[in-house]
């Protein structure tokens, strides 16, 4: 191996910009919400639901079963379910999560 390969390849290495271990994609497949709110126009359609508006805060939820205080949220094919109104989020893994 040459003086020129060796640097090459050093710099390649050192280039990567995915440490060993970590994911090079996200797993969500479907919309990625930071936020505590999702319209119902996000959800798959076996999950809108039992939809009314809340007039606090002026948008559309769905509840899908979960009860009259709680919105359906929807983060990925593996994560979802209820959470009390407006303090649901998916979190940067793609997991549901609910705040006290």
């Amino acid at each position: 191996m040459t003086i020129f390969q060796l640097v090459v390849l050093t710099c390649l290495a050192c280039a990567s910009g995915v440490h060993a271990g970590e994911q090079a994609y996200s797993p969500v497949t479907g919309p990625f919400v930071h936020i505590g709110w999702q319209d119902p126009a996000f959800l798959p359609r076996r999950f809108r639901n039992y939809c009314s508006f809340d007039v606090t805060l002026g948008a559309y939820y769905c509840s899908d079963r979960c009860g009259s205080d709680y919105q359906f949220y929807y983060c990925s094919r593996w994560s979802f379910g209820c959470c009390h109104v407006g303090v649901g989020y998916c979190d940067w893994g793609g997991l549901l999560r609910c705040r006290p």
